[in-house]
């Protein structure tokens, strides 16, 4: 604070009201009595919203024994800081700039007037901050797991008034606003207070709140603006729209306590999986003039019916995070923290979920922390620099996808991402994570050519960080809720995906056998008679299929992009086609490994999946399609209630050949085992469309064996032949076991025998 020219006081290292250092008193005055005109500078930089502190010179600030309060109001004539009934005008500086004293120490209120009216209002910069220490201390350090509780826009009430207090990292920025529906987006009026060495800035905006859009204004240190959506937003404005929304995330009223503490059995290797995956803006359409994808409401009804029926255990969603290109199916997000709002507000997509818990269904969801994409409103260079990917492509930009890759190495980045898959696993109470293009993450070289890409500090290709990343991220899910699954879309030999942490591995509770899945469509693709050739396509995953907890996946990537169908994929006339399909899933259901089918597979669906329509129900109604779909539904229940085909799936003693090696019938049949006095279960199966009649198979105990599955059955839409009534074993040794049995095996079909123990 100084006087002006000439004037002796010289108070600018204090805090000042009307800023320090720049209040200009009249020598003439024999009190010092400030004049009320603040330096013509400050005024500027006020008015440009230039502050690089902003709460230093607005809000009041006491002088003295006064309090002196400055305020910007660009709308208004006249600015008077009102305490009680008492209105105290400030005087005018210009350029929307107010500055004057307010007596006593309660809170005052703002009001403005102009030709238009006058309007109260409470003032930003009077509030206090809201972030703790000890959240500056874990956000600086990178430790912060519950970090939706600090950054973010929370709705909240700070010292008696209603709002909602903002806060981002941006570190490298000179200067960060928050702009909105609540101040007409001007970035002058809010600008944020910056919090020590961590890089985050926040403000609490009284007044702001539920369903009201924002951005951050980011000042780059080159002077140069952006607007940026929230990072850690929890909702956001229908694409092609991209601000954040306010979304007031507290307060739901879950109704799946049963399913909560009993889900670790639905969860864990021994329990029978079965996952129904699904596109939420295709799976089903309404047929009005907008043909609209169901709601999150609507599904949970709907979709939660239909999969409970068909007898999954659980639904595996696409992603649901915030994306901004519908074309991208979600997996390139720029919200990862706000459930997209094209089927509904975030408290819908928990109804979503506890309709499902209440069903006895858990809900997976498709997380993807490998990469972002370049968005103008999103993550990339978010603060003028390459501050969440990398600044190296080599690095930081994926080549497949354009996309930009995260920096898995740099401590703020990985705890953004491991707080976010904890968010969805305590804010929605989601059941699991599927991790998406995990391989793509795990190798610096991943689809790169020679010298584009940067080895490891060792020289060598493994991504060290993303490895990190992923083990970090396991042991911190699994810490906090030890009764959710993560899965690995995992597509090489990278060992030990599904061990433990601490036993090298990264963690994960489940792998996707990509290559049994490429292997066997790849058998099925061929015409019978060549199948003899490539038995081994069948019968190779055997040989590593305990070496992780794996999940078999027919998921959207087989049935899109030119793929055709799982029904267009198989052989043959129309009958043999669904009857080469039909044993195929009985095959499946039949292999040891958790399943995964995409939605419309179920029903054989003839046309490949179309993200922009929705499933062809009415070939569902066709008998031949009826049948493929009350097949998986009977799969899913002999899977369930029979435990020798699901408890050792993840082991080797839950599996034993009966005869793997009948490359020139095509032929396979298998035992599968469960716990001690669990019925065990033989498989047959028939690739070729030969009947082959009296067909002698080797079962490990005498004793009735009834028929429980027969993917030829009229009700699946087959010829009906096999084995009604089941069989009785003979006491004649054959194939190493020291009973057998004489049946009919279908043409193109699948059995399975279930053994009653005495």
């Amino acid at each position: 604070m100084r006087f002006s020219a000439g004037g002796a006081l010289d108070v600018s290292g204090s805090v000042g009201y009307c800023s320090p250092s720049l209040l200009t008193y009249d020598r003439a005055m024999t009190q010092a009595v400030p004049s009320l005109l603040l330096d013509s500078d400050l005024v500027r930089e006020i008015a440009e919203g230039m502050l690089s502190d902003p709460f230093a010179t607005l809000g009041p600030h006491k002088r003295g024994r006064m309090r002196w309060v400055t305020a910007f109001d660009p709308a208004a004539d006249t600015l008077a800081a009102v305490v009680g009934d008492t209105a105290h005008p400030l005087q005018a500086m210009g350029q929307g700039v107010f500055c004057g004293p307010v007596s006593g120490t309660r809170p005052y209120r703002l009001r403005g007037q102009s030709a238009g009216g006058s309007w109260d209002y409470d003032d930003a910069y009077r509030f206090g901050p809201v972030l703790t220490d000890l959240d500056e201390y874990l956000l600086g350090e990178g430790t912060h797991l519950r970090l939706w509780e600090a950054l973010g826009a929370h709705v909240m009430t700070h010292d008696g008034v209603a709002g909602t207090n903002f806060a981002v990292w941006a570190p490298n920025a000179r200067q960060v606003a928050v702009v909105g529906d609540f101040n007409a987006w001007d970035g002058r009026r809010h600008a944020m207070r910056r919090r020590g060495g961590t890089g985050v800035w926040e403000i609490f905006v009284p007044g702001a709140g539920e369903g009201q859009a924002y951005k951050y204004q980011i000042t780059e240190r080159s002077g140069a603006q952006a607007l940026k959506a929230d990072p850690v937003g929890f909702g956001s404005q229908h694409p092609p729209e991209t601000a954040s929304v306010i979304r007031d995330i507290t307060g739901y009223g879950w109704h799946d306590g049963a399913w909560m503490g009993a889900r670790r059995q639905a969860n864990v290797r021994t329990a029978p999986i079965s996952v129904y995956e699904v596109h939420l803006g295709s799976w089903k359409r309404r047929h009005d003039q907008n043909g609209r994808p169901l709601s999150y409401k609507e599904a949970a009804r709907e979709l939660v019916a239909y999969a409970a029926d068909l007898g999954f255990t659980h639904i595996e969603l696409m992603p649901v995070s915030e994306h901004p290109f519908d074309g991208s199916w979600g997996y390139q997000p720029v919200g990862l923290y706000a459930p997209t709002i094209r089927f509904g507000p975030p408290h819908e997509f928990r109804d979503l979920v506890d309709a499902a818990h209440q069903a006895g269904l858990g809900v997976l969801l498709d997380w993807v922390p490998g990469h972002f994409p370049s968005d103008a409103h999103g993550l990339a260079r978010f603060d003028g620099t390459a501050l969440y990917e990398h600044q190296d492509p080599r690095e930081g930009f994926h080549q497949d996808w354009n996309t930009l890759i995260y920096n898995f190495g740099r401590a703020e980045v990985a705890n953004f991402l491991i707080a976010n898959a904890l968010y969805w696993l305590e804010e929605y109470h989601i059941d699991g994570l599927r991790v998406d293009a995990v391989a793509s993450m795990l190798y610096r070289d991943y689809s790169r050519r020679e010298g584009e890409w940067i080895p490891n500090r060792d020289g060598g290709r493994e991504n060290y960080e993303a490895i990190g990343l992923m083990q970090r991220m396991n042991t911190a899910a699994y810490g906090a809720h030890p009764d959710v699954m993560t899965v690995a879309e995992e597509s090489t030999s990278f060992p030990k995906v599904s061990a433990p942490v601490d036993a090298g591995g990264l963690g994960f509770g489940f792998k996707w056998n990509m290559g049994w899945m490429n292997d066997t469509l790849s058998y099925m693709q061929r015409d019978p008679i060549y199948r003899s050739h490539h038995h081994n396509q069948l019968t190779f995953g055997l040989h590593y299929a305990f070496s992780e907890n794996f999940v078999l996946p027919i998921s959207h990537d087989e049935v899109v992009h030119g793929k055709g169908s799982m029904l267009s994929k198989m052989p043959g006339n129309d009958w043999e086609k669904f009857a080469n399909l039909r044993a195929y899933y009985g095959f499946m259901w039949g292999h040891p490994g958790k399943k995964l089918l995409f939605m419309g597979c179920e029903f054989a669906q003839r046309g490949e999946w179309d993200h922009a329509a929705e499933l062809d129900w009415m070939a569902a109604a066709h008998p031949a399609h009826a049948g493929v779909q009350a097949l998986v539904r009977d799969l899913n229940r002999a899977y369930r209630d029979l435990p020798a085909l699901h408890v050792r799936d993840c082991e080797a003693s839950g599996f034993e050949w009966i005869d793997g090696g009948n490359a020139s019938q095509s032929i396979l049949s298998f035992i599968r085992h469960g716990e001690a006095g669990d019925d065990p279960v033989v498989v047959v199966c028939n690739f070729t469309p030969m009947e082959r009649p009296d067909l002698r198979v080797g079962v490990p105990a005498p004793g009735h064996w009834s028929e429980v599955i027969n993917t030829d059955a009229a009700a699946y839409g087959g010829s009906n032949r096999g084995n009604l009534g089941g069989l009785d074993a003979e006491p004649v040794a054959h194939q190493g076991q020291p009973a057998s049995i004489r049946i009919t095996l279908p043409p193109l079909a699948t059995l399975m025998f279930r053994a009653r123990q005495s």
